[in-house]
């Protein structure tokens, strides 16, 4: 097979500035990548943020291509490969921050690490809509609070892109699962197995009728700020509140007095630092099991983009307009 020489790519390159579709030069591939062929790629807040520069935990310098989940096809192998082969489909979340170059292009040379065959029953676009939101799903409930069957999960913001996965891992395990949203959302929520808590209930009222004022087992923010406050209110004695926004000033007294602990989710390290890339792999290897099992399915925005048009997507995200992942087709 000829390897193509340019490819074509969305370039950032002054922050908050439109997209420019360029082309470049096809990425070389070192001994323990692969060069994806990428035929879509997500679209999730953080990259809007990385692309106002208003990400500082997500540093990426300019000019750089985004793009943090891809799907795709293994053009080619670097020498030390071997789990993957030239045909393979796949499915990560393999750069965009950090220097990596992201899946707003063509190709990707992508550290084989990250990657895990992409569930035969989904799509390239649904495939794509998952990596970002199941690691940081999977990380909190399992790698941090090791959910059990049987536990009472509160899940904040349950209708999001990471609360809606978070809701179908729980039940996947076997636990009890609650979640919290707005009215309008109600539907979401329950469509994926969770009992619907009003985000404007007291929480001392929900706390009461769901737990018998015992507190839930785990609870897991995907909201931050007062929310996160609120989730050390409703965790039981022994418990476990796990946040992916475990920002600002927090008054840990509430956590104390029930003798709980506390986790923060960071779901870009292996991509900044280079530690536990392997262990996502892993992660989207569950994530391909749940998939193809009927546990486990992404809530994707029917609406469609091109690397022409993204910048309407980024404009969706921040107008929270968007109804789901919003996925881009290369």
């Amino acid at each position: 097979m000829t390897r193509q020489s340019t490819m074509r790519a969305a370039i950032l390159e002054t922050h908050n500035a439109p997209l420019r579709l360029s082309t470049v030069s096809t990425p070389e591939v070192g001994p323990r990548e692969v060069l994806v062929r990428v035929r879509a790629s997500a679209v999730n807040p953080l990259d809007t943020k990385i692309h106002a520069g208003a990400a500082a935990h997500a540093r990426h310098p300019l000019p750089a291509i985004l793009g943090i989940d891809l799907a795709g096809v293994v053009e080619q192998t670097g020498r030390d490969v071997t789990r993957f082969k030239p045909g393979d489909e796949v499915y990560g979340m393999t750069g965009g921050v950090g220097g990596v170059p992201g899946s707003l292009a063509e190709f990707a040379a992508v550290d084989a690490d990250l990657l895990a065959p992409k569930p035969a029953n989904l799509s390239m676009r649904e495939a794509a809509a998952l990596p970002l939101i199941f690691i940081t799903a999977w990380e909190g409930l399992i790698d941090r609070a090791a959910l059990k069957a049987g536990q009472k999960v509160l899940i904040h913001g349950g209708a999001g892109g990471v609360g809606h996965v978070a809701i179908q891992i729980a039940r996947a395990i076997g636990a009890d699962v609650f979640a919290t949203g707005s009215a309008a959302q109600r539907a979401t929520i329950e469509g994926f197995g969770a009992v619907f808590i009003d985000r404007g209930t007291a929480i001392e009222a929900y706390v009461a009728e769901h737990t018998g004022g015992r507190g839930f087992d785990i609870v897991y923010d995907t909201v931050g700020g007062k929310v996160l406050d609120a989730s050390f209110e409703a965790v039981r004695r022994f418990g476990h509140v796990v946040s992916a926004l475990g920002w600002g000033t927090h008054a840990l007294a509430p956590l104390s007095f029930r003798a709980a602990s506390y986790s923060g989710v960071f779901t870009l390290l292996p991509l900044l630092s280079g530690e536990g890339r392997a262990h996502h792999g892993e992660i989207m290897a569950e994530a391909t099991r749940l998939v193809e099992a009927g546990k486990l399915a992404p809530l994707v925005d029917a609406r469609r983009f091109t690397l022409e048009s993204v910048g309407d997507a980024y404009a969706l995200i921040r107008d929270h307009a968007a109804k789901g992942k919003l996925v881009v087709d290369i």
